[in-house]
């Protein structure tokens, strides 16, 4: 029986420089093949360090509980894709949640996480921000590269639309709210910033909106960090001076010893269950408080 690769946090620093774009794939297996002594064992590390959409998900999309479906919504400049799931028993105006993936696109695992935000009472729309370059593909190497290509005030004004979409929606009590992960956490802070009336927003390791922008902002936040996660947690402090200082609502936690993407399940190397339940638990109730 062969023994599971030791991973380090070397190995996992070295995997979020390369998806964030920092450092090329030829880069990291080098940089991999170093810290694991030998490209055998770098080639049975990477798989680990990577999301694995092979996992099963933790609702899956064919449950009972559920009614889901791929729609089409009118967004900054064209037309926008998702995937809108609804509890299946659903009776009266539910709250709503704008689910925004990470950089890897709109994929199984945050429908996932939109069907478990279903689960939880919620009308829940993962929205695919790659919409306006033709969508999501397959490929997540690809998909981070045209995650770099997206127009920044452009996809802040598709994910408006989806709020705005979402409120007017004929299942919703008009109360939105938005969760992200990654990069989709980034986006959560700037439509705080440009929209005043999102009616929540958690953010799961984002990048924080600048300093400037935060007397801008009028939704309550939460805002779940990785102790790990260096990168992120650089601008963190600055973040919280500035919303305690402009009076704004808002929950900062620190989930100490996990690494960025802590909550994506697919990935066996960073995610912490324990951390990634509590943060969840927090996170419905947070949403449940804001949005009725």
């Amino acid at each position: 029986m062969t023994d599971k690769p030791t991973i380090t946090q070397a190995m996992i620093k070295a995997y979020d420089d390369y998806t964030h774009l920092t450092l090329e794939r030829r880069g990291f297996m080098d940089k991999l093949t170093r810290l694991a002594g030998s490209g055998a064992a770098a080639a049975a590390i990477a798989p680990l360090l990577a999301a694995n959409s092979a996992r099963a998900a933790i609702v899956p999309a064919d449950d009972a509980g559920i009614a889901a479906s791929d729609i089409t919504f009118p967004g900054a400049t064209g037309d926008m894709t998702g995937y809108l799931v609804t509890p299946a028993d659903a009776s009266g105006a539910l709250p709503a949640v704008v689910v925004i993936h990470e950089n890897r696109g709109l994929n199984d695992h945050i429908r996932d996480v939109a069907r478990r935000l279903a689960l939880e009472g919620f009308a829940a729309l993962a929205v695919d921000f790659l919409s306006p370059l033709g969508g999501t593909p397959g490929n997540e190497d690809t998909a981070r590269e045209m995650i770099g290509q997206l127009d920044a005030t452009q996809t802040t004004t598709n994910a408006i639309a989806a709020r705005t979409f979402l409120a007017s929606h004929a299942m919703t009590n008009g109360n939105v709210g938005a969760v992200g992960f990654c990069w989709g956490g980034g986006l959560v802070n700037q439509m705080a910033v440009k929209d005043p009336m999102l009616g929540a927003g958690v953010a799961y390791y984002g990048r924080q909106a600048d300093a400037a922008d935060v007397p801008a902002i009028e939704a309550p936040l939460m805002l779940h960090y990785a102790g790990l996660d260096e990168r992120i947690n650089a601008g963190t402090d600055a973040y919280r001076a500035a919303l305690d200082a402009a009076g704004k609502s808002h929950e900062l936690h620190m989930y100490e010893g996990v690494n960025h993407a802590f909550n994506n399940d697919t990935s066996a190397a960073r995610y912490d269950k324990a951390a990634a339940d509590l943060a969840w638990s927090r996170t419905v109730a947070f949403l449940r408080q804001h949005l009725g």
